[in-house]
């Protein structure tokens, strides 16, 4: 089943109902290295999954929102919240975000590989998420530069922007924001059979200025 076959919410719930976690549970080393000089405030956190970065910013002392299509992954980032002792500090939301979006404003948005299998309109949710940054705040984007090595070959419906593409695509009004990292990095994960391997990844970390 893929994401073109049924609705992306039946296709992410079916994704992570195929084992017990999906993820480590561990925060991406891309937001700990770029968010943990902030002062801690209100976060939205965009395709949170089983809730890992989430966690890890409501231990730092922020108070988070996050959202995920899927129930399932939500479900099972609310029990990590509760083990972790944060519950009372993350708000989660289910949310298409090509059809909803949270409302408010953040002092960080973050975004990590949001990335989809289906039409899912993502520039336009990433100028949505820039939308959403309170002046002064930060937005945080983290995706793919490419697929793994394992992986059998470029997917027609994705594409993996870089760093340079995702800044152009937030169409940021001039004047109001500054760049702070616009970059490749490479990070090394496993591969289906358990062994390192290394991918490439992209950063951007912009900044509204205070109004």
């Amino acid at each position: 089943m893929t994401a073109a076959e049924t609705s992306d919410r039946e296709f992410w719930d079916a994704r992570y109902r195929e084992n017990g976690q999906i993820w480590s549970g561990e925060p991406n080393e891309a937001l700990v290295r770029e968010v943990s000089g902030l002062a801690p405030g209100r976060a939205l956190e965009l395709g949170c999954g089983e809730g890992g970065d989430a966690v890890w910013l409501a231990r730092q002392g922020w108070r988070v929102t996050a959202t995920d299509i899927s129930g399932v992954a939500l479900a099972r980032a609310e029990e990590h919240a509760a083990r972790a002792g944060v519950a009372d500090r993350v708000e989660w939301q289910r949310h298409d975000l090509g059809e909803t979006f949270p409302s408010g404003t953040y002092d960080l948005v973050s975004a990590s590989f949001l990335h989809s299998e289906g039409d899912m309109p993502r520039e336009r949710i990433l100028r949505d998420a820039a939308a959403a940054v309170a002046p002064g705040g930060v937005l945080l984007v983290v995706g793919h530069s490419g697929f793994p090595e394992w992986h059998p070959g470029p997917h027609p419906d994705v594409h993996l922007p870089t760093p340079d593409e995702v800044v152009e695509s937030l169409a940021l009004p001039e004047g109001e924001w500054e760049v702070l990292v616009c970059a490749e990095h490479e990070r090394v994960q496993n591969n289906p059979e358990g062994r390192p391997a290394t991918c490439t990844d992209n950063t951007v970390k912009v900044r509204r200025l205070p109004g």
